[in-house]
């Protein structure tokens, strides 16, 4: 098995890019894995001939199936489809009263509410950059619309940031618990 320096200096070899993109290579393939879901990633990989003959190929491929597997069925019938809703407000008043709305009205199971943002953005074709809190908000899928027009009605910004992103896997005992603290 070649040691830790001969596949540096084989990668140095390959990618003969400057100290400073080697030492962030390793970053980015880690955004890659976050965004793109390491099972699923190393799933395509192994596929290619390289992959699979590297030498610890076939224990990350019993691993990572396993894990696959057991994230399977968490939106099982215990459980509905469940979301991560973004919503970003001027400031703390303003975030914990939407917050608690939310969760009162049951269009929310949870809202996180995550201090000292900054946002740039565009408005009215001037650049702006204002401080920012930023909710995060756990919820049914069903309740995606509902949610949006209430914090459209109780939001003090003309046009508020709601975004979604689905939940594709999580704790069985917590996507439960989404459903079980969320209307139907």
């Amino acid at each position: 098995m070649a040691s830790t320096s001969t596949l540096f200096c084989r990668a140095k070899a390959i990618l003969p890019f400057s100290s400073t993109l080697r030492r962030r290579l390793p970053l980015v393939g880690a955004i890659c894995v976050l965004g793109l879901g390491l099972p699923n990633l190393f799933s395509a990989a192994c596929r290619t001939r390289f992959a699979q003959s590297l030498p610890f190929a076939p224990l990350l491929r019993s691993k990572f199936r396993s894990q696959a597997k057991a994230m399977e069925g968490t939106q099982g019938s215990s459980t509905v489809p469940s979301i991560v809703v973004y919503v970003t407000v001027p400031n703390k008043e303003v975030g914990k009263k939407l917050a608690e709305s939310l969760v009162r009205e049951k269009l929310a199971a949870c809202v996180n509410i995550v201090p000292g943002i900054l946002s740039i953005y565009q408005w009215e074709g001037e650049v702006q950059t204002d401080s920012e809190e930023l909710l995060i908000i756990k919820t049914r899928q069903s309740l995606f619309e509902a949610l949006t027009e209430h914090v459209k009605t109780n939001h003090p910004y003309d046009v508020p940031e709601v975004i979604a992103l689905p939940i594709n896997a999580g704790s069985l005992n917590y996507l439960e618990w989404i459903k079980n603290s969320t209307k139907d």
